[in-house]
Parts: structure tokens; sequence; C-alpha cells
């Protein structure tokens, strides 16, 4: 798989459980890439609890890094 396909696929998985109510709430990193744990906070009883995603390519330990900042500044709004 080419290397920018391989970050769009990352990348769509990462926005798709966005998109359905997930935030990041952990991210363990190692010399295999990136664990991300997202946790719902939405209202859906029948969505999981917990997801969990594993991230390779670097521009995508880059993308959601960015997500973490921006989460970050959203709660010290609140």
């Amino acid at each position: 798989m080419s290397d920018h396909r391989e970050f769009y696929m990352e990348r769509e998985k990462i926005d798709y459980l966005l998109e359905q109510g997930y935030v990041i709430k952990a991210v363990t990193e190692n010399l295999s890439g990136a664990f991300l744990e997202f946790s719902y906070t939405g209202s859906n009883p029948e969505q999981p609890e917990v997801e969990r995603l594993h991230i390779l390519h670097p521009d995508s330990r880059k993308y959601f890094s960015t997500i973490l900042f921006q989460q970050q500044k959203k709660q010290e709004i609140k």
C-alpha cells in the first residue's frame, strides 16, 4: 500500500470515530506505533463504550496529536 494511502485510511478511521461521538481518552506509543483508546460520549446505548485503533503512520500520529490539543482546549474553555 502506498505511504499516502496508509495515512489516508488511518485518518479516515480516526475521523469516523470522532464523528460518532467518541473522544480520545488514552494514547500508548511504542516501537509498533501508537494505540489510541476512544471513549464514547454520546447517548446511543448501542455504541460500544470503548474503541481502540492501532496507528502506524507518522503523519497519522501528528494528526491525532492535533486532535488531542483541540480536545484539551475545549475542556479548558468549559
